[in-house]
């Protein structure tokens, strides 16, 4: 019996396992920090094996079964998948760095601003992390949304 191989590309992949994992947690779930920093690394590279990864964490020392741990629990979180070159596993992110941070914005939103942009905003505002400029700006970007 012969076996049968078809490429699936990577933007099907990573579609159809968005929706899994969605479906079955419905939220994303948070990183922890060590997760985060290897996430960072995987979404600016797209396309990488465990070394690459500790190659752009600058610590020659730090052990591959360390980083390859992170990696594997990133990967039963949904937020990446491998595609496997006999023993050699290239990872890539399924769930976007924006996608992240929509689902930590609103966290925080619910969690701090009782589900309320208006509250979120106002809170930025006050604070001077939002100046004037800014909003306007932003005021802007929603109108021309609308159109």
């Amino acid at each position: 019996m012969a076996l049968l191989f078809i490429s699936i590309p990577i933007d099907i992949i990573r579609f159809v396992t968005y929706f899994y994992v969605m479906k079955r947690n419905k939220t994303l779930q948070t990183l922890t920090k060590a997760e985060e920093e290897v996430m960072q690394i995987i979404w600016q590279l797209e396309r990488c094996l465990v070394r690459d990864i500790i190659d752009k964490l600058g610590d020659p020392d730090m052990p591959h079964s360390t980083i390859s741990s992170v990696v594997r629990i990133l990967e039963k979180k949904g937020f990446v998948n491998h595609k496997a070159y006999g023993k050699t596993h290239e990872y890539f992110p399924i769930i976007s760095k924006d996608e992240y941070a929509q689902h930590g914005v609103k966290s925080i939103m619910e969690k701090y601003f009782g589900g309320s942009p208006k509250k979120l905003v106002s809170f930025l505002v006050q604070s001077e992390d939002l100046n004037l400029k800014e909003l306007n700006e932003l005021l802007k970007s929603l109108d021309n949304k609308k159109k």
